[in-house]
């Protein structure tokens, strides 16, 4: 699989300076924690499940994530963890389709075992479990859940935690609860995968919802617990893990509301995807600038409830040639002693030492994610996208 992969090689070669690689389930932990990108949450529920999963791969999502937590009622957990089985062995039995990362959210450690054993050879589509309501204390049962079913099937499983505790809000809990949250990560490194953030359930401990014009940094709360995250398990020094933005719950605008308009239009096809780009963006404001800030705070990728947002979050984290440029530069071999040097667009300084850490979040980056040419932005990509 590949970012941008629904796009025809001709367009994405008009598109990008460097390409984005192909990866597939048994790269690298680093770089898959790269690529998650926009992590598609879907209800193991779904009844067909299986054709959405292929749906949603080829238009580009290339993380997913099966939900038997909150996404469902506590009623249906039975009926679907039966369905989620069935659907995974149907999806099994065809060689011919690529699918995306898989993982599925458990309620209890006990599920994890029991799903594996209940899969059987299908459980090779998984990639892992996504543990809820993460802390010590409760997440060192799931960890331990997950290595014994990856030693007993030889088939890696990742997990990734969510931070969503209380007690991960409550100032008076916050730096201890996060002291064991590393403690538990840290003695498990090799299967976290990523950390997500839960901001909805940071907003509930308060009766707080953020409105569509405000992201999750203007709720002050939230933003302080993100700061915090960031601080203690997101550090550049090689101690730290990949931290995924939180979810954005809006989705008033969707591309068929207004593609019938453009099918009627007179303007040419290059105006009117341009025409479709810009009513996009304006109407997902709020999310645009989310994901932007999240890149800012040092989250990568984003936690997505609706397809819609998949493209947006992708776009975003695409390289621009200007930072490829920087990177490349500050990175030169005989820069490692240091130094201050003019950018390459003539525009800002780049200090050797203090941005080496940022040159090579990009560079990786960019491996995934590709370097747009010279002369594309977001609007491109995302017209691209959306055109195809």
């Amino acid at each position: 699989m590949r970012h941008f992969g629904q796009i025809a090689p001709e367009v994405r070669k008009r598109l990008f300076h460097q390409e984005p690689c192909t990866f597939t389930a048994d790269s690298p932990a680093r770089l898959l924690s790269t690529a998650l990108g926009a992590t598609l949450y879907s209800p193991a529920t779904r009844p067909r499940l299986a054709e959405d999963v292929l749906k949603q791969a080829a238009r580009g999502v290339v993380s997913m994530v099966l939900c038997l937590e909150d996404s469902i009622d506590d009623a249906e957990v039975p009926a679907g963890e039966e369905n989620l089985v069935r659907q995974l062995d149907d999806l099994a039995k065809r060689s011919d389709v690529d699918i995306p990362l898989l993982f599925v959210r458990v309620r209890t450690p006990e599920q994890i075992p029991d799903l594996v054993r209940r899969l059987g050879p299908a459980v090779r589509l998984l990639s892992g479990f996504v543990l809820p309501k993460f802390t010590e204390e409760r997440g060192i049962p799931f960890l331990e859940a997950l290595a014994a079913a990856e030693a007993a099937t030889g088939h890696r499983l990742f997990a990734m935690p969510v931070l969503e505790s209380p007690d991960l809000l409550y100032r008076e809990s916050r730096v201890q609860t996060l002291e064991g949250i590393f403690r538990a990560v840290d003695k498990y490194r090799d299967r976290v995968l990523a950390l997500r953030l839960g901001v909805t359930d940071f907003c509930s401990s308060y009766g707080l919802r953020r409105g569509p014009d405000m992201t999750a940094y203007d709720v002050q709360i939230v933003a302080s617990v993100i700061a915090d995250v960031v601080n203690m398990l997101a550090r550049a020094d090689g101690t730290g893990f990949t931290v995924t933005g939180p979810v954005w719950e809006y989705f008033r605008v969707q591309e068929r509301m207004f593609k019938p308009q453009l099918r009627q239009s007179p303007f040419l096809e290059v105006q009117a995807v341009e025409l479709r780009s810009k009513l996009i963006e304006h109407a997902m404001d709020g999310l645009l600038r989310e994901i932007s800030l999240d890149r800012a705070n040092g989250l990568l990728g984003k936690t997505c409830i609706h397809p819609s947002h998949v493209l947006p979050v992708h776009a975003l984290s695409v390289v621009s040639h200007e930072e490829f440029s920087d990177a490349q530069d500050i990175l030169r071999p005989e820069r490692c002693g240091g130094g201050v040097l003019r950018s390459a667009y003539t525009n800002k300084m780049n200090e050797v030492k203090p941005h080496r850490a940022w040159a090579e979040r990009t560079l990786l980056r960019a491996e995934v994610f590709g370097v747009a040419n010279e002369d594309i932005g977001f609007v491109e990509l995302l017209a691209a996208g959306l055109s195809d």
